[in-house]
């Protein structure tokens, strides 16, 4: 398997003044021409309080045939943060200031992985000629006993002496922690948290406030979908989305958890290219 370039980081100056970070790769220096449609650019958009760094692994594996870009969503790894409160519908308006910032064509393909999957479909449904395909890395299709019992778990923790949100936040981390994880990812995860600073939260509620929308969304966007479903906390979740489906489908990994990004790249995206590139 073919790899791009390594990947790179750099800033991108968005329409209202504030600025994104982000990473990207590009293809191999002989097989750089985007062809037609079926080599589109591809947005990775990270789940929350994470950064682009959950795909800086990947990005170079997908980078085969076409551009990859991941950015900071606002507040997250060095982004600037949004002037409202945060919101999936806000920070889907963002990205697409990003993509024009860049002049990236389109349509382009969308990657999603939990609070990224929220934004990549109501980016969708915001500019719908302007994406081709979207993988969601687990669909957030809570119950509404999931959804309240997230939204008790995800309280922001105030600060303290003790250290008590930081102690929460890296058992936590550990929690959940992947298959063949090791404690150097589990913290660079950690650190992530704590550069959203008291922002840390935030993309989680916009996430249980969007969570109604986004069903109606992948009930009702026409771009073919698919849903990767990973043995992570939203593994039983994630199953409950078939019932929304119009034009996707889902399928299961339980060999994949958090860190699997990191771990199994060229496995990834592998199994990412065979959809984005077929018919």
């Amino acid at each position: 398997m073919s790899r791009g370039s390594p990947t790179r980081k750099a800033y991108a100056e968005l329409s209202d003044g504030r600025q994104a970070h982000y990473r990207w790769s590009t293809a191999p220096s002989g097989n750089r021409e985007l062809r037609g449609g079926d080599h589109r650019p591809v947005i990775c958009l990270h789940m929350v309080p994470k950064s682009s760094r959950s795909f800086a692994q990947l990005l170079p594996a997908l980078a085969q045939d076409r551009p990859v870009f991941a950015p900071d969503l606002p507040s997250h790894g060095a982004s600037d943060p949004l002037a409202e409160p945060a919101s999936i519908e806000g920070y889907a308006h963002w990205l697409w200031m990003f993509i024009d910032a860049l002049a990236l064509p389109q349509p382009l393909d969308l990657v999603g992985y939990h609070t990224g999957s929220m934004v990549a479909v109501a980016a969708a449904r915001q500019r719908p000629q302007s994406v081709g395909k979207i993988i969601n890395i687990s669909a957030p299709a809570f119950s509404s006993a999931e959804l309240a019992g997230m939204r008790e778990y995800f309280q922001p923790i105030p600060l303290d002496e003790g250290g008590t949100r930081f102690t929460v936040m890296w058992q936590r981390v550990l929690h959940h922690a992947g298959p063949d994880m090791n404690l150097e990812m589990a913290a660079a995860s950690f650190g992530d948290n704590l550069n959203a600073g008291e922002d840390y939260e935030e993309g989680h509620r916009a996430a249980f406030d969007h969570a109604a929308q986004y069903l109606r969304d992948i009930a009702a966007i026409p771009h073919p979908l698919r849903v990767m479903n990973i043995a992570d906390d939203l593994f039983e979740t994630t199953r409950q989305i078939d019932a929304h489906l119009n034009n996707g489908e889902r399928r299961d990994y339980p060999q994949w958890g958090n860190g699997f990004l990191e771990l199994h790249p060229e496995a990834v995206a592998r199994e990412i290219l065979a959809f984005l590139d077929s018919p």
